[in-house]
């Protein structure tokens, strides 16, 4: 590896830990907000501070694709970062709830910006043949972080402030080293000192949503959707879940770390065989199982080293099947525009995001959260497996997708 792809990976992999850290860390920190009451907060406050902080996290998604496609990829993402380290940091000091929200609101603009740019600078940087493994490498980096956040959450305890202090510092910290370090990925940078570099068709955003781009926006779009709601869902309240169905806190929150060290055993692996085998059949068993594995879980488990294990399974299966369907992105997308798709594919996948911890809140106000979420979460992964049926085939061999998009059709095939 040279030594700017290596750059790449390491600071890309690095912005997506943060997404990681920040959503366990409010996971993490539920419990003891609503048995402290800390600000006045309660489970309807929990829920509009988890849900106003993932709308903040999709309009920056959406927000960023274009801007990246115009500007580059490595001064959005340095500001993406310094803006969600900043509100982070100062989140702890809100005195109630409506100004914990809008802080929270503010970071996910920068935190939404984050992962969309990030993959799409690791899948520039890869080999044309690697870019579902660069994604799902990439994202290792999410439940890294998410894991890190659970150690913390375990060795504070009630102190719930640190894990947001934590988040912000580490940001803070990484900025002037992305400055110093993170080259320049995208097309426009190219176009600059290689006209022809850009000789390929114009294609505008709203291509995205017209033939021959109609088809694999709708698959991925829906899939990402259904991919975030199980994500978000499942780290935002696992812990309150698992207190919910009779486990200690203390067991709950060791079952979000299982959760996560299963998701990076499963990204390691799944990019990897979805290359060589195909992103469509592999991410297609991947939601398949995940659906298996979450309706179990809505079986009360006894036996704790049976629980961890189902879980570290079903981690293994859920949280890939999500990074896969950004590994479509840039062998479906032309080149100058992928940047656009990633962004709106992840912008609407907040939309599960959103959608994933509101309706989970929605069930743990009224009592019922356990086994009912389970049950929301398997048929989310179901309608995954219906959403990435309908996405056309990478072809094998295929073309860089700008190549294709010279040629006047997609690297892809029904």
């Amino acid at each position: 590896m040279n030594s700017r792809r290596k750059w790449i990976v390491i600071l890309c992999w690095l912005t997506v830990v943060f997404e990681g850290f920040d959503l366990v860390a409010l996971g993490a920190s539920i419990p003891t907000l609503l048995d402290t009451k800390h600000a006045g907060i309660d489970p309807a406050g929990a829920t509009y501070v988890a849900t106003i902080s993932l709308v903040g996290v999709g309009v920056g998604a959406a927000l960023i694709g274009p801007i990246s496609d115009r500007f580059g990829r490595r001064l959005p993402l340095i500001a993406c970062v310094l803006l969600f380290s900043i509100f982070t940091l100062i989140f702890p000091l809100m005195p109630n709830v409506a100004l914990m929200g809008v802080l929270r609101l503010l970071a996910g603009l920068g935190l939404g910006g984050c992962m969309p740019v990030a993959v799409t600078a690791m899948q520039e940087a890869a080999a044309s043949d690697g870019k579902a493994h660069s994604s799902t490498l990439t994202m290792t980096g999410y439940h890294v972080g998410a894991v890190v956040a659970s150690l913390v959450a375990l060795l504070v305890g009630r102190q719930w402030e640190w894990l947001f202090y934590a988040g912000g510092i580490l940001g803070l910290v990484a900025v002037p080293l992305m400055w110093a370090k993170l080259p320049e990925t995208s097309p426009i940078a190219e176009a600059r000192q290689t006209p022809a570099a850009m000789d390929v068709p114009k294609v505008s955003i709203g291509d995205l949503l017209r033939p021959p781009y109609l088809r694999i926006t709708i698959g991925l779009w829906v899939a990402a959707f259904m991919g975030l709601l199980l994500v978000y869902g499942l780290n935002t309240w696992l812990p309150q879940l698992m207190r919910g169905a009779g486990y200690k806190v203390a067991d709950s929150l060791v079952l979000l770390l299982v959760l996560n060290v299963g998701a990076v055993a499963g990204l390691l692996a799944g990019g990897r065989i979805a290359d060589r085998r195909g992103v469509k059949g592999t991410t297609m068993f991947w939601f398949a199982a995940a659906a298996v594995l979450l309706a179990v879980l809505s079986v009360k488990m006894d036996n704790q080293l049976v629980l961890n294990g189902v879980v570290f399974v079903t981690g293994f299966f859920v949280f890939c099947a999500q990074v896969l369907v950004y590994g479509f992105v840039g062998y479906l997308y032309p080149r100058h525009i992928v940047a656009s798709g990633m962004g709106f594919v992840s912008a609407v996948g907040r939309l599960g995001a959103i959608t994933g911890p509101w309706i989970t809140g929605l069930l743990v106000v009224a009592g019922i959260a356990y086994p009912f979420s389970f049950y929301v979460f398997a048929l989310a992964a179901l309608l995954g497996v219906a959403a990435v049926a309908v996405i056309p085939k990478v072809r094998r061999g295929a073309p860089d997708a700008t190549e294709a998009a010279a040629a006047g059709k997609p690297a892809l095939h029904s």
